[in-house]
């Protein structure tokens, strides 16, 4: 079964977009841009093009999760996961990369749903997505049949 979704993060798109179009706004209006303001826009739109979706594939006996133009990523062997579950975080989680100590690492773009794996090392890890269960199904699926 492939499997292929990509997820935005409307709330980081719309929230990066209006501080953006402030400082545009203040550019045209003063016909300049302060330095701190022309470097502030340049980080928030790194920020939009790395981090405004999160696609998720199973692909080649792996699951592979890419943040934006998928510069960041992480590939996770099927062989490696020993078990798949929805779960929801809590709103301290967040969105982006988190490492909560202790517990697991998170990858998300919007929303609390997410996909828990545990891997056969021990460590958990989560992925966050809109449509948990179907991951979960196309996880299992693709580790049954080993594709």
């Amino acid at each position: 079964m492939e499997y292929r979704h990509t997820q935005f993060g409307t709330v980081i798109i719309f929230g990066v977009g209006i501080v953006i179009a402030a400082i545009l706004v203040h550019f045209l209006v003063s016909e300049s841009i302060p330095p701190t303001e022309a470097g502030a826009a340049i980080l928030l739109l790194l920020t939009l093009f790395l981090f405004a979706s999160l696609t998720i594939e199973i692909n080649h006996g792996s699951v592979v999760c890419r943040f934006g133009l998928g510069l960041i990523r992480k590939e996770i062997r099927l062989s490696d996961i020993t078990n798949a579950r929805p779960v929801i975080n809590s709103w301290i989680a967040g969105w982006g990369i988190r490492w909560m100590p202790g517990q697991y690492m998170l990858w998300n773009v919007s929303g609390f749903q997410a996909v828990e794996l545990t891997l056969t090392n021990g460590k958990r890890f989560r992925i966050g997505t809109d449509e948990p269960d179907t991951l979960v199904q196309a996880i299992q699926i693709n580790k049954t049949t080993g594709t």
